[in-house]
């Protein structure tokens, strides 16, 4: 889908993700590592939601998900909003490595006039772990959605151009190697392994390859830098538990 999709000029090759979830790629690529010449520029709430399992150490870490950032109306962090944000902390950090996690394609479908991708957010009125909203892939794989694998895949995919678009944007504000790529990928009405079910989402557990085979793109364009290693990042236990939660409820996570 990548592949068909993009049009970044660069060398694309794909990689084998260790993980089918976010929370599985925090801890198989950042569980352990001293990170002092990184700065995480996020969308996505699973590093706070994990912290306490995870040992790693970062030079900074910038929550785009909280207060500003996040976008009511839609239920996510816009991309044009973490292309902003990851052009100040590269400004702000000018000798430090950026890993900038986008939300989308992960629905809900931006670019898309969708209702059916937002109806969980009005059923979730608990700010308990056990969230009452289904995401749309639960609620298709369940038979609760009545949209067509076509449908879900133009939306998708219309999804992924659009956050490309702001990714295309952002090379333009910042030199040296890039690279574009995934923590993991989505089922789509795939069939999965062992029993041959047709799969949407990202379960965890389930490793084939439309969720372990992901893109890997490098740009490169000017002069690369010289990382210079910092101090770590202290704000550790300082977000309140329950804005994780009700983040990560609005993006369709149950917990």
């Amino acid at each position: 889908m990548f592949e068909d999709i993009n049009h970044i000029e660069g060398e694309l090759t794909s990689k084998e993700s260790k993980a089918s979830s976010t929370p599985e790629w925090l801890h198989t690529n950042v569980d352990g590592r001293d990170l002092r010449d990184t700065v995480y520029v996020t969308a996505n709430p699973q590093l706070e939601r994990n912290r306490e399992a995870l040992d790693v150490n970062f030079h900074e870490v910038v929550n785009v998900w909280l207060d500003e950032g996040w976008d009511e109306e839609t239920g996510t962090v816009l991309a044009d909003t973490m292309t902003e944000a990851a052009v100040k902390a590269h400004e702000q950090f000018p000798k430090k490595r950026l890993v900038i996690h986008y939300m989308q394609p992960h629905y809900p479908f931006v670019p898309s006039n969708t209702e059916f991708d937002k109806d969980h957010l009005a059923s979730i009125e608990s700010r308990e772990d056990d969230a009452t909203g289904e995401n749309v892939w639960a609620q298709k794989f369940t038979g609760k959605l009545d949209k067509s694998r076509s449908e879900l895949w133009k939306v998708y995919t219309a999804n992924l151009k659009y956050v490309l678009k702001h990714v295309e944007d952002l090379l333009d504000e910042i030199p040296g190697k890039t690279v574009i790529t995934s923590d993991h990928g989505n089922y789509v009405g795939e069939r999965a392994s062992p029993i041959p079910i047709r799969e949407y989402g990202h379960p965890r557990g389930l490793y084939d390859d439309p969720v372990t085979r992901i893109p890997w793109l490098e740009v490169v364009q000017g002069s690369r830098f010289q990382v210079r290693v910092g101090s770590g990042d202290n704000t550790t236990g300082k977000i309140e538990s329950e804005t994780v939660t009700e983040r990560l409820k609005n993006l369709g996570y149950r917990g």
